[in-house]
């Protein structure tokens, strides 16, 4: 899977970027000092010149590819669900049950994240941890409509109605599948922040994963229906 990984190019919404940072090298060094530098300090204080200082390079540079560090932080969103979905499509196509295939897509969308360094300027399992903390600031932003019209959160709604799609496979008559699969997958990503830092208040734990938690509670719903 890695080296299939490694020949697909994710492609995300040219309408987040001034000029395509996969296009230079200096593009690629913005994306992944970017992730390093949000994962150290955190998105509220990362700026632009704080990056070209990390990178060396003019903070006027760093405009050419991106207008704000909002853009920047929603195509890494959608860089990383962008890869979220290829995953999900390799892992379930060939899967025929349909409760199989719900267990395997819950597995892709929950679980934690390794770097499988096939893609040398990100590193995934960095950028999985930027995703728990700060995605949902990228959707409670006054910018959500004009965000949602111009198409950026695409990918992630793309997801989740593939996901939906299979819950209606296995259980048609269940009438909440969007919202029960919206929650999964916005869910998981706030489990795993409070296995990180408010244990008391989670199950997830270092025997209890996330994806277990998941796989029983749509399994146990759809079971009950």
């Amino acid at each position: 899977m890695n080296t299939l990984i490694s020949n697909f190019k994710i492609t995300v919404n040219d309408r987040l970027f001034v000029k395509d940072p996969e296009t230079s090298e200096l593009g690629k060094k913005i994306l992944k000092h970017s992730i390093l530098l949000i994962d150290e300090i955190g998105f509220e204080h990362f700026t632009f010149k704080k990056l070209g200082n990390r990178i060396g390079s003019n903070e006027s540079s760093l405009y050419r590819y991106f207008e704000n560090k909002h853009k920047l932080m929603i195509y890494l969103s959608s860089w990383y669900w962008s890869w979220i979905e290829y995953k999900l499509v390799f892992a379930t196509t060939n899967i025929i049950d349909p409760l199989d295939k719900l267990r395997k897509a819950i597995t892709i969308v929950t679980e934690k994240i390794d770097d499988d360094l096939s893609i040398a300027h990100i590193n995934e399992s960095i950028l999985n941890k930027i995703i728990i903390v700060e995605f949902s600031k990228t959707l409670h932003s006054k910018e959500i409509d004009e965000d949602n019209k111009e198409g950026f959160f695409l990918v992630y709604k793309r997801i989740i109605n593939r996901i939906v799609e299979i819950v209606n496979e296995v259980n048609p008559d269940y009438i909440y599948a969007k919202s029960l699969v919206s929650t999964i997958v916005e869910g998981s990503l706030h489990q795993h922040f409070l296995r990180n830092h408010i244990p008391t208040i989670t199950n997830c734990n270092e025997t209890i994963s996330t994806t277990d938690f998941y796989i029983n509670l749509i399994t146990t719903v759809l079971k009950n229906k």
